[in-house]
């Protein structure tokens, strides 16, 4: 089996490890910013539209911190694949990555092939 010249491999990893770093750090920033992790939230009395602000903060935070860590458990599985010697591969036909998709979507496991099919086959669906 073809692999990634090891440099390239440097060069992807710390990057993914870097946006690893990232993530959490934002993730941490969002958590402060969650009304719902005021411990004394529950107790303040807050008039109806107070809370209903609070309830909606509370739902676009969990809603963004959904959003990272689907990104974080991509960088992680990534730098799994790095770590095994699949980085790069199709994980259905195991052709390798184009590298300019893999330039631009570090994260991906599919070429561009299956990829678009399995866009085709979630349309279909919906």
């Amino acid at each position: 089996m073809q692999q990634f010249p090891k440099d390239t491999l440097v060069d992807l990893e710390k990057h993914l490890t870097e946006e690893k770093a990232r993530l959490l750090a934002r993730m941490r920033e969002l958590n402060v910013q969650d009304p719902f992790t005021d411990l004394d939230r529950t107790n303040d009395n807050a008039a109806s539209d107070t809370e209903a602000n609070e309830e909606s903060n509370h739902d676009r935070v969990a809603a963004l911190v959904d959003e990272l860590k689907q990104q974080l458990t991509n960088v992680e599985k990534a730098l799994g694949r790095i770590t095994d010697g699949t980085y790069g591969f199709c994980s259905v036909c195991g052709q390798m990555i184009d590298t300019d998709r893999l330039a631009i979507m570090p994260t991906a496991t599919l070429c561009l092939t299956h990829e678009k099919e399995l866009t085709a086959k979630q349309k279909a669906k919906a």
